[in-house]
C-alpha cells in the first residue's frame, strides 16, 4: 500500500529524532504544525478531518513560496546566514514535492492547457490556470507560470 505524503513527513520526523538533526527536525515540525493548523480550521468549517495528499501538497508549496520570497529579502538585506537557512529549508520540504517540471515540459502543459480549455484571449487565463493547478499541483511554480499565459495568450 502506498503511503500517504502525511505518512511520509511523519516517518522522515520520527528518523530525523532519531538522528538527533536538528536542523532537519525543526523544519519537519514545522510542516506538520502548518498541516495540523489546516486540519483545525478544516474542522472548524465543519469540513473533513483528514487532509488528502492534494491539501498536503498545497501546504508545501505555500511554504516554499513563502520560503524563497524570505530568501530574496534576506539576501537585499545583507543576512546571508539567514537566506542560508530558509534555503535549507526549502531543500527539506522539496524532499515531499514531486519532481518540479522543466521549462520545455512547463510550455508543454501551457500549451495543452489552451488546446484543452479552448482559450483565445486572456479571459480565459482562470480556466488554464484551474486545469494546470489539477494537473500539476507542486510540480510547478504557479507564480512564474501566470506571465507566461499571459505571454502566450496576448
Amino acid at each position: 500500500m502506498d503511503t500517504t505524503l502525511r505518512e511520509r513527513v511523519d516517518a522522515a520526523l520520527k528518523q530525523a529524532m532519531r538522528d538527533r538533526d536538528a536542523p532537519r527536525l525543526a523544519t519537519l515540525r514545522l510542516i506538520n504544525a502548518a498541516i495540523k493548523d489546516q486540519e483545525i480550521a478544516e474542522r472548524a468549517k465543519g469540513g473533513e478531518v483528514a487532509l488528502n495528499d492534494d491539501d498536503v501538497l498545497a501546504i508545501l508549496g505555500k511554504m516554499t513560496k513563502q520560503r524563497r520570497e524570505s530568501v530574496r529579502a534576506y539576501e537585499e538585506g545583507g543576512r546571508i546566514d539567514l537566506a542560508e537557512r530558509e534555503e535549507a529549508e526549502v531543500a527539506i520540504i522539496a524532499e515531499f514535492l514531486p519532481r518540479q517540471l522543466k521549462e520545455a515540459e512547463v510550455d508543454a502543459a501551457i500549451e495543452q492547457a489552451v488546446a484543452e480549455t479552448g482559450a483565445t484571449s486572456i479571459r480565459d487565463m482562470g480556466k488554464i490556470m484551474g486545469t494546470l493547478k489539477a494537473k500539476y499541483a507542486g510540480q510547478m511554480d504557479f507564480g512564474a507560470v501566470g506571465p507566461r499565459i499571459k505571454d502566450r495568450l496576448c
